[in-house]
Formats: C-alpha cells, sequence, structure tokens
C-alpha cells in the first residue's frame, strides 16, 4: 500500500510536518497562498476539491498548501506535545518557511486552528476562512473529554481503535457513512478515496498512544488510521474548552484581518441538525465584520460536493481579494 506522498517536509525538532501542495500544474511563484488546516481525522488531502475549484477559477495564480498536522497521515511521527496552540505555531512555521503572508482556510478543528494562528500572528496571514468549524460556546466545568468526542464524532472516533484486512474493507467502512458514503459514491469519489487511503498505515507502525490498540501480538495485523490518540484527545479537548481558541475569530477580526465561517446546514451523520444554524449564530454574538454563508450539505461533504466547495472557494477569493 503506497500513500500520496507530500510534496514537502518541514523538518522539526522530532520528526517532521508534511505538507501537500495540492494545485495541479505550474504555479507563479509569486502567486498568492492559501494555507488550509484539515480536521481533527482528516488530513491534508481533504483539501484536494476545494484546491481543484481555486486552480480552476485562478489557473497558475494561487497555490494551496494543506499539511498533515501532527499526529495524522504523513506527520504521524511528528512529536507531542498536541493541541491547537501547537498546530497554530506550525502553520506560522510553514508561513514563514513559503515567504508568503496566507490566507488561512480551515475545517472542523481546523476552523480554531487557522483562527488561533491569525490571531496570535496577524501579520503573517492575510485573513481567514472558517469552515464549519472555529466557533463555540464554552464548555461545561465537569466535560468528559472522551465521552464528548465519541458522541460528537461517532464512526470517525470508533475507527482510530478499528483494524482493516485491506484498503477494500477501509473504503467499505466510509461507504457506509451517512455524510461521506454518498460523496465517494458521487463525482468526487477519486479525490475522497484518495484522501481516506492516505490515512491507512499498517498495524505493526509506531505506537500511537493508543492505550486499546491491541495486544504486541495481534499489533502487526492487517492496516489502522495513522492517527495518533492522544493527539486526537488533546486536540479535541482544546476545540471543546479551550476559552484563546473560542475567543480566536473575534481577535482576529478585531486585529482587523478578513474572518468568514462557510457553515454546514447538516451535521456529522447528515443529520438535519448541523453544529451551525442561524439561532445559534445569532446567540453567538460575532462580531459584524464576520460573513457567514450556510450552505444545504453535512459537515464533511461542505470541503467535498460540488456546490459546497463553490461557496468555500467564492469566500477564499473574497478574502484573497481582501488581502
Amino acid at each position: 500500500m503506497t500513500p500520496t506522498e507530500p510534496t514537502f517536509a518541514l523538518e522539526l525538532p522530532e520528526g517532521h510536518l508534511a505538507v501537500h501542495d495540492l494545485v495541479a500544474g505550474p504555479v507563479d511563484p509569486e502567486a498568492p497562498v492559501v494555507l488550509a488546516a484539515h480536521g481533527i481525522t482528516a488530513n491534508g488531502l481533504s483539501w484536494q476539491r476545494v484546491a481543484d475549484e481555486l486552480g480552476r477559477r485562478r489557473p497558475g495564480a494561487v497555490r494551496v498548501l494543506a499539511p498533515d498536522l501532527r499526529g495524522r497521515a504523513a506527520s504521524a511521527d511528528a512529536a507531542g506535545p498536541y493541541g491547537l496552540g501547537v498546530h497554530a505555531d506550525d502553520l506560522a512555521a510553514v508561513a514563514s518557511a513559503f515567504a508568503a503572508r496566507p490566507v488561512l482556510v480551515g475545517h472542523s478543528m481546523g476552523g480554531f486552528v487557522t483562527a488561533l494562528a491569525a490571531a496570535r500572528y496577524p501579520d503573517r496571514f492575510g485573513g481567514v476562512v472558517l469552515v464549519d468549524g472555529g466557533l463555540a460556546f464554552p464548555a461545561p466545568a465537569d466535560l468528559d473529554v472522551d465521552a464528548a468526542l465519541a458522541a460528537v464524532l461517532g464512526p470517525a472516533m470508533e475507527r482510530l481503535s478499528m483494524r482493516f484486512a485491506d484498503e477494500d474493507e477501509y473504503l467499505a467502512f466510509w461507504d457506509a457513512h451517512p455524510a461521506i458514503g454518498p460523496v465517494l459514491r458521487g463525482p468526487a469519489g477519486e479525490a475522497v478515496r484518495r484522501y481516506v487511503l492516505h490515512d491507512l498505515v499498517a498495524a505493526g507502525g509506531a505506537d500511537r498512544g493508543d492505550a486499546d490498540a491491541g495486544s504486541a501480538e495481534d499489533a502487526g495485523a492487517g492496516w489502522r488510521s495513522s492517527c495518533v490518540l492522544d493527539a486526537v484527545r488533546q486536540d479535541g479537548a482544546d476545540v471543546l474548552a479551550d476559552p484563546e481558541a473560542h475567543a480566536a475569530a473575534r481577535v482576529a477580526v478585531g486585529h482587523g484581518l478578513p474572518v468568514e465561517l462557510v457553515w454546514a446546514h447538516r451535521g456529522l451523520q447528515d443529520e438535519p441538525q448541523g453544529l451551525y444554524d442561524d439561532g445559534r449564530l445569532a446567540a453567538l454574538d460575532l462580531p459584524d465584520a464576520l460573513r457567514t454563508t450556510g450552505v444545504d450539505t453535512n459537515h464533511y461533504a461542505v470541503i467535498l460536493e460540488e456546490e459546497a466547495v463553490a461557496a468555500v472557494a467564492d469566500a477564499v477569493e473574497r478574502v484573497l481579494d481582501a488581502g
């Protein structure tokens, strides 16, 4: 099984951060950069459809860089500490490596990461597009992180302790997912297959901090998700309860950066209630300058389905032009 190779590797004190350059064909060296951060159990290839759309609209005139964040896919060996602040600092390091002032775009957990990067380093970035993430209400003091992650993420969390015989079995798991399965079987299927298979590694690989991963006897059997469970737990705890991350989008707006939210009407299991709705957004009392756009899709398909991808690309273009 051959994973999709990243284009660049940013060396870290231990391990490296893999970065995908997603726009096909030659790109002007002076072209603006879009720096994309993925969700909590995803990887950089989740952004391929958005990159393709931006490349179609601006041929040779935009670059889309999408790292596999620490603890995922080709960056699974990048050691902790984990957490949203570490990922935000990593994005700033990527921006510095490319001598660019990129526009940030973040999906789900990546929305919090990009908002936090912009809030901490407003002079390093040109603006932010949050995609069904990046805004939250305060968490209860007695929050059980593992229980909350299992309740919210469902099958995406379950798969971290599962073993798969081969690619076909892993694809069958995703085919049965109510939000991703229909996209996998549709026009975006090839891009989705590349994205989900980039997460698959030999089960006998490096320790993932997973106490439930099985015994040494069966550790080498089959294939598993690349996600490091400790990274998912720490990042999830920050998404649910970190006050700096929750305030970051407002802070970025206060710094004068353009910030937009593209939100999905439906949820992580394609259920009618999404993470956001008009009432929830009103209750957040967002800054007037923070533009919001709702799309009739679900949490995962918002960066995969054609209509939703177009809405995300529209927002990215507005922020690029504002810069």
